[in-house]
């Protein structure tokens, strides 16, 4: 992961870092994102992060399997996905 760019945000560099490990591989570093949050923002705040993190994914998800039409960006990277779930087909 890189390092955090200063939004300005209170504590946003310790968020983003929160949502990058929560979207990426790492587990190690999404343990240390989590810990920090949880230290520098209380549980409370740590919960509405996550909650926020999933819901954000969820509509994304969500706004991908309704038929809006792929970025350019994502359809090599899908490729294999779509290819296994048959995916491609549902738009004809």
């Amino acid at each position: 992961m890189g390092e955090a760019v200063d939004s300005g945000v209170a504590h946003g560099k310790a968020l983003v870092a929160l949502v990058d490990g929560a979207l990426g591989e790492d587990g190690s570093f999404l343990e240390k994102a989590r810990a920090a949050v949880r230290r520098d923002l209380g549980d409370a705040a740590f919960v509405d992060a996550c909650a926020a993190i999933a819901s954000f994914n969820a509509v994304v998800k969500l706004a991908d399997g309704t038929g809006i039409p792929i970025e350019d960006w994502k359809v090599e990277r899908t490729r294999d996905i779509r290819s296994a779930l048959a995916i491609d087909a549902y738009r004809e």
